[in-house]
């Protein structure tokens, strides 16, 4: 189904419906954190836009969904801890305008790629029957009114045909009897962002990899589209992958030319890309340094990040103002804003001798399966972690936790939270300062003097 023009001259309004929750490590709504290259509140912003064109009045921000009789006019209606693509916006509110009632946005339950990776660790939807096919589906926090508010509500079921793409072919005892690794890269896609691997899998599955498998589509579907790729790779004297059909490139940008960039790709504005550096498949935003002999797959680096030399990451998310130091590899991470990964860190993503899917905590600490047999740790905002370290997978650092090796600690088995970050017993630890509080700390706790 194509994208339909935007709406223009019409009075179209956009409600929020707040949630206030901190997501674990970070200390910080969903809305505040960093998706691919930009916070989530701002991607809201800037889809609902491209949907509806940019003339959409913001009504007054909503608690809960007891206060949707407040919605007047054409509206859409979103939990801004829900995170959704265009596609996936754009799927829905055609459906619901054919309707010409209210509607509210579903996933089928049985759909590969939803029940994969937007159902584990979730608490945010609503679990009901599709009245068409008495099948079990899952009700977003995401409405669509023609007229203001009603309680006369049809769900709308959006499906994300998604394609399953292998990211690699390992031995038997590593894939749980499944065969290669494989991941479902929708065409549409929605989760609730309530815990570190919600903003992994919206970063790296339902971004990079759906970028992937849209381009792989776009080429069996349309010959245009084939016959543009190759013209620009003949034009550029360039593989079809690397050439500027699958590649996009932003102003100023200093690219050593030993350097392998393989599409889809897109890197920002102001980046410098050093000798012998690979990129495939990857996301880059604006004032990012990527020195010699570094290797990005698959993963996202937010704004003014810089990595030197052979730093690689491996399906990771990196918010902004981060550095991510020599000889350091994360797989399958996410890292948070001005953070620092010291030199030789290892963030390990598979255990050794159980092969069963790992576990990660819920927005409420809970410990519970996430389903997938391969899965690195979370870094908070803030945070300093010395080099040498060693993190076992699943594991979160909190946020402003500052770790130095040593023969006490070098190897993370568990999860560190702030109250046992090293600055607390280093000389002149108190200089480093406690941004990102929970939610539960008091005011006396944030100012005591270390």
């Amino acid at each position: 189904m194509g994208m339909h023009e935007p709406t223009q001259g019409i009075a179209m309004y956009r409600y929020i419906i707040e949630d206030q929750r901190h997501v674990p490590p970070f200390n910080e709504p969903a809305s505040q954190l960093t998706i691919g290259t930009e916070p989530l509140k701002i991607h809201h912003e800037n889809i609902v836009a491209q949907v509806f064109g940019p003339q959409v009045t913001l009504g007054p921000t909503l608690r809960s969904r007891e206060e949707l009789d407040q919605v007047i006019g054409e509206a859409v209606v979103y939990r801004d801890s829900l995170w959704f693509d265009r596609e996936f916006l754009d799927y829905f509110v055609q459906e619901a305008r054919r309707t010409g009632k209210a509607c509210r946005a579903a996933f089928p339950a049985s759909d590969k790629a939803f029940h994969t990776y937007t159902v584990p660790l979730t608490k945010g939807f609503e679990v009901a029957l599709d009245p068409a096919t008495r099948s079990i589906m899952f009700l977003c926090d995401l409405w669509y009114f023609p007229d203001g508010y009603t309680s006369e509500i049809e769900p709308v079921v959006v499906p994300s045909d998604a394609r399953e793409i292998g990211f690699y072919t390992v031995p038997d005892f590593m894939t749980m009897k499944q065969g290669d690794l494989t991941h479902f890269a929708p065409m549409r896609a929605v989760i609730s962002i309530e815990s570190w691997v919600h903003v992994y899998f919206a970063s790296i599955i339902f971004s990079n990899f759906a970028r992937a498998a849209r381009l792989d589509k776009l080429i069996a579907d349309s010959v245009f589209a084939k016959l543009r790729l190759l013209w620009h790779a003949i034009v550029e004297q360039k593989q079809l992958l690397a050439a500027s059909g699958a590649v996009k490139i932003g102003r100023n940008c200093d690219i050593d030319p030993s350097a392998v960039i393989r599409g889809p790709a897109t890197i920002g504005d102001n980046c410098a890309i050093g000798a012998g550096v690979i990129l495939d498949n990857v996301t880059i935003g604006d004032n990012v340094t990527i020195d010699a002999g570094c290797t990005l797959m698959m993963s996202s680096v937010a704004n003014n990040c810089f990595l030197p030399f052979r730093a690689s990451l491996y399906l990771t998310q990196v918010m902004e103002n981060t550095i991510i130091a020599q000889n350091t590899c994360l797989q399958m991470c996410v890292i948070g804003r001005n953070s620092f990964v010291g030199a030789g860190c290892t963030f390990t993503d598979f255990n050794l001798i159980a092969q069963k899917p790992m576990r990660a905590a819920n927005i409420d600490g809970e410990l519970q399966s996430v389903g997938q047999i391969v899965l690195g740790s979370a870094v908070g905002h803030n945070c300093r972690i010395g080099s040498g370290m060693v993190v076992f997978p699943g594991r979160m650092i909190e946020s402003d936790v500052v770790l130095v090796a040593g023969h006490q600690r070098r190897v993370i088995t568990r999860s560190v939270s702030y109250e046992e970050s090293d600055h607390h017993i280093i000389k002149f630890g108190d200089v480093h300062k406690r941004f990102y509080p929970r939610r539960d700390e008091n005011e006396f706790e944030l100012t005591e003097d270390w």
